[in-house]
């Protein structure tokens, strides 16, 4: 099954736009206490098929990790169950820090 990436540089300008993705973060919640993506939505990879019905299946949804490889299980675990618009951000949060994009910590309360 192939999963669908999008690099750093494409995420920035689709995350400008008026209606940007769904952007969620698979990495552990003392990961995302250290840095995450602006706006990302915590969702560690172990919990989502226990809060799978939390995620749209009719909009774009990117999924990031620390380097893509949890977050590409990630879109390939939604895939299987029906979802065709998800994307893998190439590289993770080190790619998109290596290129000067903004990172924040990230509030972690599962909320």
């Amino acid at each position: 099954m192939l999963v669908k990436e999008i690099d750093c540089h494409e995420l920035a300008k689709w995350l400008a736009n008026e209606k940007p993705p769904v952007l969620i973060d698979v990495r552990t919640l003392p990961e995302m206490a250290q840095a995450s993506i602006p706006n990302g939505k915590p969702l560690p990879l172990s919990l989502l098929p226990l809060r799978i019905e939390e995620i749209p299946k009719n909009e774009p949804v990117v999924f990031y990790c620390r380097t893509g490889a949890r977050s590409g299980q990630a879109c390939m675990y939604m895939a299987q169950h029906g979802y065709h618009n998800v994307y893998n951000l190439h590289g993770g949060i080190v790619s998109w820090a290596h290129h000067g994009f903004p990172i924040v910590p990230m509030n972690v309360s599962m909320n």
